[in-house]
């Protein structure tokens, strides 16, 4: 893997599909970005032997490790993060609760994948079966910026819609909805490493291809440049960051 473009830190908790599908986006010679570091909350995780199969530094970073106290873990899960220079973060199926002082720490940084069409099904661990239990027709995926306040309503990026089958049961929806997940993650990460993303409040635009001539975003949060998203929060359209955490 090369040293070019936005260097990737990448948060999971289960087998890393998605991981692998961003994986496959890097090894392309254009894709603006690369995975430098994976980080699990679970020592047995699968997405540590797929990190490591290709390369990668993995890390696991247990709770119970940090004397079960979240903060504590947060904290040196940003200090991996930043010793690897790493420019934004990637939320790829890791179901943990992100403390005010992480995303502070990668403000507008970090992304997260959603097995829902958020805001329907938020906030929790088990959005496609609360989508059938709920009887809904059509359902999908999300990808979001993570931000202070309600738990998975930070600004949405990307969306794609899953129908619901009659015969669907969580499994043969997942992995549909899986198939969506791979499609959108490695296109949000581009848009964010190409400096195409335009953040007006809670809304996010694709601002076009010339964005990338237009921006100077100063320093990332990790200190290693450059930064990804511009954001644009006129005077009253960006309320204050509530005390509460954002998920998932």
């Amino acid at each position: 893997m090369t040293g070019r473009g936005t260097r990737l830190g990448v948060l999971v908790s289960g087998a890393g599909t998605n991981l692998e599908a961003l994986l496959r986006a890097c090894n392309a010679d254009d894709f603006p970005a690369q995975v430098v570091l994976v980080v699990s909350n679970r020592r047995t995780a699968r997405a540590l032997d797929v990190a490591r199969a290709a390369g990668i530094r993995a890390e696991a970073a247990p709770q119970s490790a940090f004397g079960n106290d979240p903060v504590v873990r947060d904290r040196a899960v940003i200090a991996l993060l930043r010793d690897a220079q790493v420019d934004l973060v990637v939320c790829a199926g890791y179901d943990r609760i992100l403390s005010d002082e992480f995303l502070s720490a990668f403000p507008d940084a970090i992304l997260n994948v959603h097995p829902s069409l958020l805001p329907a099904f938020a906030g929790g661990m088990h959005a496609v079966e609360d989508a059938l239990a709920y009887g809904v027709k059509v359902t999908g995926c999300t990808i979001q910026l993570l931000d202070h306040g309600q738990p998975d309503g930070g600004p949405i990026i990307l969306q794609a819609a899953v129908p619901v089958e009659p015969d669907d049961d969580a499994e043969s929806l997942r992995a549909r909805i899986h198939e969506q997940e791979w499609r959108l993650l490695p296109r949000a990460v581009e848009l964010w490493s190409t400096h195409r993303l335009r953040r007006d409040g809670r809304i996010v635009r694709d601002a076009g291809p010339a964005a990338s001539d237009e921006v100077d975003a100063g320093p990332a949060a990790s200190g290693h440049p450059p930064a990804g998203l511009p954001v644009t929060r006129p005077a009253g359209s960006f309320p204050p960051a509530s005390p509460a955490s954002s998920r998932h």
